[in-house]
């Protein structure tokens, strides 16, 4: 029998369950989910139709949009005291990360408490310092955010709240694009954002970031004999 659950052991830490990423929609698929304990998730066209989903326990959590830029698309947006930096204290920006990040789609999963949700972002935020995936963002020498990437990716952006609503994350969300360009080589950046999410859609469209696709995303618990 084919095998269409994938695991995802990075989240395994975080939630105490195993947890898999169903690789497709088909009867035989989900019917893997219903004979196994774990917490799964599934990403599908929001124009697919959802009732085997539902059928098999299957809620939806949330929207992805995935905005995409082009190098020569990127707008450059130059202000003062902004850095960019390979080298910063990793506390801070844990700290700056453990009240970002809102908009998850764990975090609008009823059946995950938020802490969860919480140790699952810092978790990833650890993981990719630990793979000099972080840029921080310094303004005046001092660390106030931090941008994660991978490739030609962006994966996460956060700012110390002291410093929001100041006009300054278009700056460092644009120097730090060109940076991971530059390091790259590649010739586009991609990102994915909540569709909850409207302020860091509207601070990516503002640098030429525009709208290649969507996706709806699924979760299911499966606790057997629970």
């Amino acid at each position: 029998m084919r095998e269409y659950l994938r695991p995802t052991p990075w989240d395994v830490r975080n939630f105490n369950i195993d947890t898999y990423e169903v690789m497709s929609m088909e009867e035989e698929a989900l019917a893997q989910t219903d004979e196994r304990e774990g917490h799964f998730t599934i990403k599908i066209d929001p124009l697919s139709n959802s009732k085997l989903l539902v059928e098999h326990g299957f809620y939806y959590v949330d929207t992805l949009i995935e905005p995409v830029c082009k190098r020569d698309k990127l707008l450059s947006v130059e202000q003062e005291g902004i850095s960019i930096e390979e080298e910063f204290d990793r506390n801070i920006i844990l700290e700056i990360a453990e009240e970002t990040f809102h908009h998850g789609r764990f975090h609008r999963d009823f059946n995950i408490p938020d802490e969860q949700a919480d140790k699952r972002y810092m978790n990833w935020t650890r993981d990719l310092m630990d793979q000099n995936q972080v840029y921080g963002l310094n303004f005046h020498g001092e660390t106030m955010g931090f941008f994660g990437f991978e490739k030609n990716r962006v994966l996460l952006l956060g700012m110390d709240r002291r410093y929001r609503g100041k006009g300054l994350a278009k700056g460092f969300l644009s120097k730090a694009c060109q940076k991971q360009l530059l390091n790259s080589g590649h010739e586009e950046l991609i990102t994915s954002i909540s569709a909850a999410n409207v302020a860091s859609l509207n601070l990516f469209y503002s640098l030429g970031f525009r709208l290649r696709k969507t996706i709806d995303v699924y979760h299911k618990l499966n606790r057997l004999g629970g």
